[in-house]
């Protein structure tokens, strides 16, 4: 059973998502057409990254918990999980606009970004000797960022909202990834990359690399329903 414990984390993170995507309230499965795209686009950007890290040894797949199937040395979970995690996501944001309608967070948007660019920015420069941080953070900036360029404040409030509900079941699934439940990690980090700071067994990083994440798929997701959303004249005109 060793064996499926990954996968085991994926199936519960799509299971109620799934399973819900037809329900007639939120209507999920309506929004698809712009899903997929945002998690095929997102997911090729983060399968290279992490090959690359992978292939400098900034963390590694432990054999124990994974099925053994392997493409480009990751496995097929780590595969599964560029598409279902933010899947899961973008659930939960679409979820929390329904059952609230008013944007309490819409004030924090902008400080959010005047603030938390620079941190990371700054945070990047300061651990250039660590792989996962440094890379970590600088991406992080960038998409928050050129979300921000791109949208203004239209989006971040109900983003920030969603991360923050989102880093519940965050925890839960890496924690049991980085060895919260197990003898072992399933995905090994090594120390010497990032800042060796944890929450339970989760590093620090894991959250500004699940926020870059899980934006990025808002961002393209957000775009391509705008775009539909845009009448036929008005599409003419861009």
């Amino acid at each position: 059973m060793e064996k499926f414990v990954y996968l085991g984390v994926i199936l519960f993170a799509l299971s109620y998502p799934l399973a819900q995507s037809f329900e007639h309230r939120i209507q999920y499965a309506t929004k698809w057409y712009a899903l997929f795209p945002a998690l095929l686009i997102t997911a090729a950007f983060f399968i290279v990254w992490d090959y690359w890290f992978t292939q400098i040894g900034v963390w590694e797949f432990n054999s124990r918990y994974v099925l053994g199937i392997f493409f480009l040395d990751l496995p097929l979970e780590e595969w599964m999980f560029f598409f279902v995690v933010p899947f899961a996501c973008v659930f939960i944001y679409e979820v929390l606009i329904y059952f609230f309608p008013k944007d309490y967070f819409q004030p924090l948007a902008k400080p959010v970004v005047y603030i938390t660019v620079p941190f990371l920015i700054g945070m990047g420069i300061l651990h250039m000797d660590k792989w996962y941080t440094s890379v970590n953070m600088f991406v992080g900036a960038g998409t928050l960022l050129a979300h921000f360029l791109i949208f203004n404040d239209r989006y971040l409030g109900r983003f920030i909202f969603a991360y923050l509900v989102h880093l519940i079941p965050l925890m839960l699934c890496n924690g049991i990834l980085t060895g919260g439940l197990t003898e072992e990690p399933v995905v090994i980090y090594n120390n010497a990359e990032n800042l060796g700071i944890r929450i339970w067994t989760v590093p620090i990083e894991d959250t500004v690399y699940s926020m870059t994440l899980f934006l990025m798929n808002i961002s393209i997701f957000e775009k391509i329903r705008s775009q539909k959303q845009l009448k036929p004249t008005e599409v003419n005109r861009l």
